[in-house]
């Protein structure tokens, strides 16, 4: 494609073509948000003025090459889309997914009611990557404050930075621990989506998230229970009297973790489904 600047209709019309050809599923989608952030543009641009003479068709054309190349199409815009806040990615977060939603959906009252009752409500989460758990939560909960807690030097500023855009940085701290090791203090609610894809199951990941998501993010050991078990056995020194506790979990996990968690002295009190019908939240408390 030539370098000068191409009326934005043809513009999206090619990518949409491209994408097609190399097979990409949403290529409708997924070539209108490459055209619309390399030229600055939006959807309502497309819809009033097609013939918009835009640039940035250099980057658009990379940007189009990268996505046939297998990359997914937010890594390479680097951002996400989260409970109506905009994300950015960095190279050691995993990219949240719609299906993440779903704790912070199952959690939400549970904070607000806290809030409510004790005129606060402090949250943990653990493995927080770009922040999407906590930072929808104090979002959504004036009178809630979250840590975030990541082994990633590299997460924690991609989380720090996400809460300053959002403007809720008084109320998020950013705070290196590998799960509960060197967090401090008492929590009303800790919540998590750890890492727990079995080890041997990586491979058989699909190319897109096992080539681009870090591998740290997805990887829970050997049969992908482990951060379950480390939660649960130190949770209990870090929550409040009446706290709870929410992990995401893989679609089979449901028996597996609540056993861990009942071992360990918690009682299920919610389990949610996702969008697609699948087992994916559960809640507890001691």
């Amino acid at each position: 494609m030539p370098e000068n600047g191409r009326p934005l209709g043809e513009l999206l019309r090619y990518a949409r073509q491209k994408l097609s050809d190399a097979g990409i599923a949403e290529s409708g989608l997924e070539s209108r948000l490459i055209v619309e952030h390399f030229s600055g543009t939006t959807r309502a641009d497309a819809i009033s003025s097609p013939g918009k003479v835009v640039g940035g068709v250099s980057a658009i054309e990379t940007a189009l090459d990268r996505r046939i190349a297998g990359e997914p199409v937010h890594r390479i815009l680097g951002y996400r889309d989260f409970y109506g806040m905009r994300l950015e990615l960095s190279a050691e977060t995993l990219e949240p997914r719609p299906d993440t939603e779903t704790l912070v959906d199952a959690v939400l009252p549970f904070v607000r009611e806290t809030a409510e009752r004790e005129g606060a409500c402090r949250i943990l989460d653990l493995g927080t990557g770009t922040g999407a758990i906590a930072l929808a939560l104090v979002v959504q909960e004036p009178r809630a404050t979250a840590v975030g807690a990541d082994v990633s030097d590299d997460a924690l500023a991609t989380a720090a930075a996400n809460a300053a855009h959002l403007g809720v940085s008084q109320r998020f701290s950013a705070r290196k621990s590998n799960w509960l090791a060197n967090i401090e203090g008492r929590y009303h609610l800790i919540v998590s989506n750890p890492p727990y894809i079995p080890s041997s199951e990586i491979e058989d990941l699909q190319d897109e998230v096992r080539n681009f998501d870090p591998r740290r993010a997805l990887d829970g050991g050997p049969d992908g229970l482990e951060p379950y078990r480390d939660i649960a056995s130190a949770a209990e020194d870090h929550l409040e009297r009446g706290g709870c506790v929410g992990v995401e979990i893989g679609h089979d996990q449901r028996p597996d973790v609540t056993h861990i968690f009942e071992q360990a002295g918690y009682r299920l009190v919610a389990q949610h489904k996702d969008l697609g019908g699948n087992d994916r939240v559960l809640v507890f408390s001691r």
